[in-house]
């Protein structure tokens, strides 16, 4: 039994080299693509997205409470490790 594994008669070692997406030609046509879409999407429909602003704004508060806060169990306001009061 051997430890290369073969995948459709080729090994791992023959693998081909993977590229980023935007190092290709199909990655950057694909960044095109999704900047026109975008600006389009903004440009005609922008009284849609100001419609959410105010909504948007409302959800922002409870996602910046849950996430800058990292939970509630771990505030330690004014005590030492033993539970007494730090003296100022």
């Amino acid at each position: 039994m051997t430890s290369e594994h073969e995948h459709g008669g080729a090994t791992h070692a023959e693998a081909p080299d993977h590229r980023p997406l935007l190092k290709t030609p199909a990655g950057w046509a694909l960044c095109a693509f999704l900047a026109i879409g975008a600006f389009y999407l903004v440009t005609e429909h922008t009284a849609h997205l100001f419609g959410a602003l105010p909504y948007l704004l409302l959800l922002a508060c409870p996602l910046m409470h849950l996430f800058m806060h990292g939970g509630h169990g771990g505030h330690q306001h004014g005590k030492s490790e033993t539970g007494k009061e730090d003296q100022p």
